[in-house]
């Protein structure tokens, strides 16, 4: 009996060891048709903050209970030996491959809080602006556990007041602007006055799974319980997990499809909203502690009838 119980031991200390008791692994997976530099911003740091990935390539990370930060691709990245240099896109200001702690404008955003004994709760976020097409599939876990994303190539569509230099990324309203009524401050910072932009609408109707602007509302929030991640830039196709009927419709508007700001009614609860809702109720700081480098934004929630508003305010970053 003794001898049974030993090797029970040893295998599930094995498993927990495997799997990183209750944190989650994140595996970057590089499908685009060129090289790019993945970065990384959370608490507490990772491995890296910064790599180059190869097409093709593939690169996983272990992450602790806890973890919440953010991931995006870098483009155009030139560096010499010492690991010294800039890129095009999604650039972290901070002079290197690795980031440091310094964030981004203009780049697809995953955003990820890893749950502690609790679900995880994660988004893809263009109220910084988009760069590239971006997926998050999940592995495992238990709950909803959707995928989502931003697969539309909005950089073809952008308008020109946000096309950045070289047309490789788009930036946001609130980055291009810099007025209160765009980025959701002053007599605009709260939901009841910061509505939906004409831009902010645009990327919508392209991505309507994403963050599109400072209060977008809880169907672009998903969560899942003790799973594993997948970000995959330029995916080719939407993952099946998450295609559902309306998701074919709301993405073949494209931009340019309104110009009018859409209501909370009209984008409807979406799939995930219940749990989200009933995961605010047990703790409502979820995604308030995402205290990444010099990041102002902010998360918070506000019960109105049956739906809940993200305050999902744009990052400002200090390079």
């Amino acid at each position: 009996m003794g001898s049974s119980s030993a090797v029970v031991l040893i295998i599930l200390l094995h498993i927990f060891q495997s799997k990183g008791v209750g944190g989650a692994t994140f595996t970057f997976v590089n499908k685009c048709s060129q090289t790019i530099w993945p970065a990384i911003l959370g608490s507490p740091r990772l491995e890296s903050t910064g790599f180059e990935l190869p097409k093709g390539g593939s690169r996983a990370f272990q992450a602790p209970t806890g973890w919440s930060g953010r991931f995006w691709g870098r483009t155009g990245c030139t560096f010499d030996g010492s690991g010294h240099g800039s890129c095009a896109t999604g650039d972290c200001g901070s002079g290197q491959m690795e980031c440091n702690g310094a964030g981004a404008t203009a780049a697809t955003l995953a955003e990820f809080t890893l749950g502690t004994g609790s679900m995880d709760f994660y988004d893809v976020s263009l109220v910084d602006g988009y760069n590239l097409p971006l997926m998050v599939d999940v592995r495992g876990g238990s709950g909803q556990c959707a995928s989502t994303g931003c697969v539309e190539d909005l950089n073809q569509r952008c308008p020109a007041e946000l096309r950045t230099e070289g047309g490789g990324a788009c930036r946001s309203a609130c980055d291009a602007f810099n007025t209160p009524e765009y980025c959701c401050k002053g007599e605009y910072g709260s939901p009841s006055t910061c509505k939906p932009s004409m831009y902010s609408q645009l990327f919508k109707n392209a991505c309507p799974k994403s963050y599109s602007y400072a209060y977008d509302d809880a169907t672009s929030t998903f969560t899942c319980t003790a799973a594993d991640y997948v970000i995959t830039f330029c995916p080719s196709l939407p993952s099946q997990k998450s295609s559902k009927p309306d998701d074919a419709t709301a993405a073949g508007s494209g931009f340019g499809s309104s110009s009018e700001p859409a209501s909370e009614s009209e984008s409807g609860p979406g799939s995930g909203s219940g749990s989200v809702q009933e995961a605010i109720l047990a703790d409502g700081s979820w995604l308030a502690d995402l205290a990444t480098g010099d990041s102002s934004r902010t998360h918070s929630f506000l019960a109105v009838a049956l739906m809940i508003p993200i305050v999902h305010l744009a990052a400002v970053v200090v390079p």
